[in-house]
């Protein structure tokens, strides 16, 4: 299912590769099968680990909706809880607020909807957005840093995992000195990459 990259985005140009790829990415017409796919791999990729707290998102753009399957993760065992993030104003870091279906929500300073007024924890395991990703685990996000300020800070810093729709592959994709890589990659055609233990 992975696509190659067009060759008119001009290699180190993200500003028109976010707008290129975020556009693909809610133009695909497969995008359902893809997702579904998604689920899957992210299931499996649950049930290898024993994690009990992670960090998911709530999906905009077009982004994959980790929520179902992470909703089917938690019922399995009572001490699970996944989380969604609540970005600080004053630091522009993610803290990450306990989610549950049902559970009210409200709209952050970007519109975005967040838990409201639920218990904050440190997730083990971190399910992070990815507009586009490259060899290693580099990631191409929104460009604002929300993630890589929060990974730097966070203390012990969770597993990260990306997920992406295979076509968001871009291979000159390098890291700059404030990136921080992911340690997996999760697309709707199954691991991308994982690093080495």
């Amino acid at each position: 299912m992975s696509y190659p990259m067009p060759s008119f985005v001009p290699s180190g140009d993200k500003k028109t590769l976010r707008r290129q790829l975020q556009a693909e990415r809610q133009t695909l017409i497969d995008r359902h099968q893809r997702a579904m796919h998604l689920q899957e791999v992210l299931r499996v990729f649950l049930m290898g680990r024993d994690d009990l707290a992670v960090g998911a998102y709530w999906p905009i753009k077009g982004e994959f909706d980790t929520l179902p399957a992470m909703y089917r993760w938690a019922e399995a065992d009572t001490r699970r809880c996944i989380g969604l993030p609540v970005m600080d104003k004053q630091t522009k870091q993610l803290r990450f607020q306990m989610w549950f279906p049902g559970c009210e929500m409200e709209e952050d300073a970007y519109g975005i909807p967040k838990p409201k007024d639920t218990p904050t924890f440190e997730p083990t395991l971190l399910l992070v957005p990815c507009v586009g990703y490259g060899p290693q685990g580099v990631r191409l996000g929104y460009g604002g840093g929300f993630y890589d300020r929060t990974l730097d800070a966070l203390r012990p810093r969770p597993y990260t995992v990306g997920l992406a729709y295979s076509n968001g592959f871009v291979p000159w994709l390098t890291a700059e000195p404030h990136d921080v890589p992911l340690d997996a990659v999760l697309t709707d055609d199954g691991l991308a990459w994982q690093a080495p233990r």
